[in-house]
Formats: structure tokens, sequence, C-alpha cells
């Protein structure tokens, strides 16, 4: 099969060259982009379309996602190099940093087809957020990332951080209306470095697990870290699950993440799944 990489230079603290490197060893006149804007990579995946069957993305769930995009509804197979901060959408997948196991797959060529999702217009493959994961996100982007760094950023956000609103739209879910500390929209089950929001999420059933927390007592914080480290979150007093194919509500903030990257997403909000809508490599 024919392959391409897509590189994102500024995932993996920019260092890319050793990957190169790797790759020019194992691979004769590789085919690759070091994209510099979204719209290198969309030329990239335009020019390359007849000649490429496997697009590989190298970076993290924003690079994937951005790459995932342009392949949804098609033939073409989409295959990662995890370079990211997290690497949720990789570790789902199997996907690790071993080069010579990814081109192994290649050869072989067998992939499956998982969904994705919209929220709005913005287009989702792991997990995507509004809440204090949302305001996380954007000010972690203002570090110099790292698996550290979030954790420093989630704690100082945290008790500063004011409940948010949701509004549900549909009779049958107003219920849940209320107020928030985040809601997560879970296609897999964890945002990365194996933090598992959702442990119950599937990505080819045809549903997301809308994940609804609210904002929990200083003395349930550890107790909810350990669970969500262990595959262990569940529906509690605190922790509401909600599988849907399509939902719509209002939310008074702005401040989302998808995938991981800092988006602002006005109300309403339609999400909406697209099964089976992407093939992945195996």
């Amino acid at each position: 099969m024919q392959f391409a990489f897509i590189i994102n230079p500024y995932s993996a603290k920019k260092n890319y060259q050793p990957f190169l490197d790797s790759l020019r060893k194992k691979v004769d006149n590789p085919l690759y982009l070091v994209s510099k804007s979204l719209q290198d990579t969309e030329d990239f995946i335009q020019n390359n379309w007849e000649n490429v069957d496997v697009f590989v993305a190298v970076g993290g769930d924003g690079t994937i996602s951005v790459v995932a995009q342009k392949l949804i509804n098609t033939e073409k197979i989409l295959a990662v190099f995890p370079a990211g901060s997290g690497n949720g959408f990789s570790n789902e997948n199997n996907f690790n940093k071993n080069l010579d196991v990814l081109l192994a797959k290649i050869r072989k060529g067998k992939y499956k087809e998982i969904d994705t999702f919209m929220v709005n217009d913005h287009f989702s493959i792991n997990v995507s957020g509004t809440g204090f994961d949302g305001k996380v996100v954007k000010q972690f982007e203002k570090t110099s990332r790292g698996f550290k760094n979030y954790i420093k950023v989630s704690i100082k956000t945290f008790f500063n951080y004011k409940p948010i609103k949701i509004k549900f739209f549909d009779e049958s879910y107003k219920q849940y209306n209320g107020k928030y500390l985040m809601l997560n929209i879970a296609n897999t089950r964890q945002f990365g470095n194996n933090a598992y929001i959702a442990p119950m999420a599937s990505k080819s059933d045809g549903l997301v697990d809308l994940v609804l927390v609210k904002k929990f007592p200083l003395t349930y914080s550890a107790f909810f870290a350990f669970r969500m480290f262990t595959k262990r979150l569940k529906d509690d007093e605190y922790v509401t699950y909600l599988p849907v194919s399509e939902i719509e509500f209002k939310v008074n903030t702005k401040t989302w993440h998808i995938d991981g990257e800092f988006k602002k997403i006005k109300s309403p909000v339609h999400v909406k799944v697209l099964p089976k809508s992407l093939k992945i490599l195996i």
C-alpha cells in the first residue's frame, strides 16, 4: 500500500527530526510533509489523494483530527505515529512509537471502521468537552505542555472554577438540566495519558458517552482521580453517563476543547455521531 506521513512540527516539543531521520533510514524516498498550517495539510492530502492509500498523522490528537477529517467517508485509511502530550486516540487504537511495527501494519493494509462525531461544525475523533477541562486546555496551551504541567494547571483551575449551566432541549433529558463542573463527549474511553473519563465508551457502536460531572468536594477528588486512572469511573452522585447518537443543549460558556485543542463554540450546541465514518489501520 502507498503511504504518506503528515508531521506536525510543533508536537513532541518541536523535536521531530529524530523521527524523520529514522523514517529515511527505513523507507527509500518517503513521502512526507512537515506541515506549516491547516491549509498546508489540506493541500498535501489533496495533491497526493490518487496515489496514497494510508495517510499517517505524526502528532497528538489535534493533529490526528485534522488529518482524519479529510478522510471520513472515503476509502482512505488513517494511521498514527503518536507525538502529542496525551495521545489518547493513539492509546485507544494501539498505535505506539515503534516505527517498524507501524510500517509492518501498513504493509498488511488491514483496517477497521470507527465512529467520529460533530460538535456544531467542529469535527472530533476522541474526546471533546466544555467546562472545567475546556478551561484547563485553554490555560494548558499557554505552557510548554507535558503531563506535569497539565496536572498543575488542573489543580489551579479546579479551586477557582465556577460550575457551568446546561439546559437540554429534548424533554427526555431535562431531568439532567443543571450546574456541572464539566461536560465531556467521549467517542473513546480516555482523554490521554490513560485518564479514562468514559471506561465503557465504544468507538464503533454509533454512540458517544455524554459525561456530566458535578463539582465535587476536595475530599472526593483523590477518589475521582483514582477511579479515572484505573478505568473505574461510573455513575454516582457526581458522575452521570448518557449514551447518545445525537443531542442538543445550551451551555453558558464558549470555552471548549475539541480533541484537546482549545476552541470557542457558541450555544446552542448540536452533537451528532457519524457512524463508521473513518477507516483506521489495525
